[in-house]
């Protein structure tokens, strides 16, 4: 049976919604969360098809609806190879996110770590930066950037280079 998701529920609906109502958990990575378009073969061998606004980002926790209703699904953040950037020192992991944000890199950013899709050219980058940046496989939430709408982005300010 092929299960068409079109909605994204509102996240003010959500604490309003039942876990229990929740049919389907889709796993995707971060590259993933931003097809807005898309045809899914889950676990449990149901197809499940996006057709969710373009331009769409899914964030981990998201809820989706099907077509017809009968549906709601979960979106959580796949694990995934990504590079951890770690440092004792907070001004080395300013610099690191500066370097990296010149290019363009999608980052997730907290006040302890960096974390980056894994790339061998960025792990020779960061370490001749001289902050650590560890190999691992976990879940990826970048920031959604200066156009994102999610609870991690920090306003609409236009973003332009000058």
């Amino acid at each position: 049976m092929d299960i068409v998701l079109t909605e994204k529920i509102d996240s003010h609906s959500l604490p309003n919604l039942s876990p229990e109502k929740i049919d389907l958990i889709i796993p995707l990575t971060a590259d993933d969360r931003t097809r807005s378009r898309q045809r899914l073969e889950l676990d449990n061998k149901h197809i499940v098809f996006l057709q969710l606004p373009r331009g769409t980002v899914l964030q981990n926790g998201d809820v989706l609806r099907s077509t017809t209703g009968q549906h709601l699904a979960q979106i959580t953040a796949k694990p995934e190879p990504v590079l951890t950037v770690t440092t004792p020192d907070p001004f080395k992991l300013l610099q690191a996110a500066y370097h990296l944000g010149n290019r363009h890199v999608p980052l997730e950013i907290t006040p302890t770590y960096l974390r980056l899709a894994f790339d061998p050219v960025l792990a020779h980058l960061l370490a001749h930066l001289g902050v650590a940046a560890q190999q691992e496989m976990l879940p990826f939430q970048p920031e959604a950037g200066a156009y994102g709408d999610h609870p991690n982005s920090h306003g609409s300010a236009h973003h332009a280079h000058g």
